[in-house]
């Protein structure tokens, strides 16, 4: 068992916030007049890739010592000079003193969500897939089919936009990352990533067509991703879902357990 403290705590945020800056550079490559940029700050990242877009906030803050009013100033002018709220997730383990600036700031709370890991076996278990089912890795030419695909199996929670497509596409074509594609009796029924830094594989973007739900696809995603990290010197598996969601069981049910309860704290400007 691995247990959650200060160190593992900075490994699985520090992952979250190298796959932030990865989507940051890859859309400031791609689009340079989107404004793609991330900074480093208060021992974390902040990354803009448009106003609205789900990757636009700050992440691993204050998990190194005390935040200043200097260092709030500048993550509040960073979002501000580019038109946009500021939105940090916090770990629980964060320094008091970045609690201390939200409520001084006048920020609030706007969704809950858990960080669960698990320890990856070495050698991993065999893989096995349900009958008709095939899981395999995208190739770079499939990277907009990987991200529509995936965006329709969010559709009952996001609207399947043309922002939403491109930042999906953002997690497949990053360098750590991996877009796996599945097939239910030979059609396309799902697909998820998998980041891996540091000896962290982060097990993200899973979804499911409607039309292929309950066949054991979303079970065989992270398996095999698993299996690939481990294949790779992972040691920790993690992934993020809403508390009391389908997401939150599946992961559960692989072994996966609670590490802690992130908080996201919003300020929009008058």
């Amino acid at each position: 068992m691995q247990f959650v403290d200060l160190e593992l705590v900075r490994r699985l945020e520090a992952a979250e916030a190298q796959a932030a800056r990865e989507c940051a550079q890859f859309l400031a490559r791609k689009k340079p007049e989107s404004g793609a940029i991330s900074i480093d700050i208060m021992g974390g990242m902040a990354t803009f890739t448009g106003v609205g877009s789900p990757v636009t906030q700050a992440v691993a803050l204050a998990l190194h010592g005390p935040v200043s009013d200097k260092e709030m100033d500048e993550l509040e002018n960073f979002y501000r000079t580019r038109g946009s709220e500021v939105n940090i997730e916090v770990c629980p383990m964060a320094d008091m003193s970045l609690y201390e600036q939200l409520g001084h700031r006048g920020y609030r709370v706007i969704e809950l969500s858990d960080v669960l890991y698990r320890p990856i076996e070495a050698p991993a278990r065999p893989t096995t897939l349900p009958p008709g089912i095939e899981i395999r890795r995208t190739t770079p030419a499939e990277a907009r089919l990987w991200a529509e695909t995936v965006s329709r199996g969010f559709a009952e929670h996001f609207p399947v936009t043309e922002e939403l497509i491109e930042i999906m596409e953002m997690f497949s074509q990053r360098p750590s990352d991996r877009a796996y594609l599945a097939y239910a009796d030979g059609k396309i029924a799902g697909g998820a990533a998998l980041c891996t830094h540091n000896n962290i594989a982060g097990c993200f973007g899973a979804s499911t067509l409607p039309d292929f739900r309950r066949r054991g696809i979303q079970t065989a995603l992270l398996e095999t991703r698993l299996a690939d990290a481990a294949a790779d010197g992972c040691n920790i598996a993690m992934s993020i879902a809403q508390l009391n969601s389908a997401s939150h069981r599946n992961i559960e049910r692989q072994g996966f357990q609670v590490a802690y309860t992130r908080s996201k704290f919003m300020r929009k400007w008058d």
